[in-house]
């Protein structure tokens, strides 16, 4: 009874932004279904903060699954520039799903994309980096190595951009997300 009563109480009193869409835990951003093309045959789309460390999978339901994640470097800002090992932030979609010998479960983002290159342009010609600076690519959604999947208990970032789950629940994620699905990272 206790639980039942808990349970109504938080769902009365989840945040919601205007759209009547959940809002992400301790910020300000709201889920845009609106953002997602309709696709019958893919459910699927993943919202990963970096404030929170977690990646999150919604289908037309709504909330599906949670992973804890890292990232590239500590610096959490957005990606300038190929080198700076930082995790770039925007709308992204799943291009290739392989198991790589390296990273095992691997989803491919379509990093860089059209929103990226902008970014990117507009940060050259304000001078924030250098003219010869290149915007890099091959950012995807990958495990760790078997033995490492303490990087993830104690968040440590490691990687030169990815996101990285712990191996057995990159393997759990890999299994049902299809080539094409909508991903969206946040600060």
């Amino acid at each position: 009874m206790k639980i039942l009563l808990l349970s109504a109480i938080l769902f009365f009193f989840t945040p919601v932004s205007q759209t009547g869409n959940p809002k992400f835990p301790g910020s300000e951003i709201t889920f845009q279904k609106a953002n997602r093309e309709h696709n019958p045959a893919n459910p699927y789309y993943i919202i990963i903060s970096k404030k929170t460390y977690e990646l999150k999978v919604y289908d037309n339901q709504g909330w599906y699954a949670t992973y804890p994640c890292v990232f590239g470097s500590n610096d959490l800002r957005d990606k300038y520039m190929e080198g700076d090992k930082r995790t770039p932030e925007g709308d992204f979609k799943v291009i290739l799903k392989k198991n790589s010998g390296k990273w095992a479960y691997e989803l491919l983002l379509n990093y860089p994309n059209q929103e990226s290159f902008v970014k990117f342009k507009e940060r050259k010609s304000e001078g924030v980096i250098p003219r010869n600076a290149k915007i890099g690519g091959g950012i995807a959604i990958h495990a760790t190595r078997p033995q490492e999947e303490w990087t993830v208990d104690y968040y440590q970032n490691w990687t030169d951009g990815c996101i990285s789950l712990k191996y057995k629940e990159a393997a759990d994620l890999y299994s049902y997300i299809p080539v094409g699905t909508p991903v969206k990272i946040v600060p």
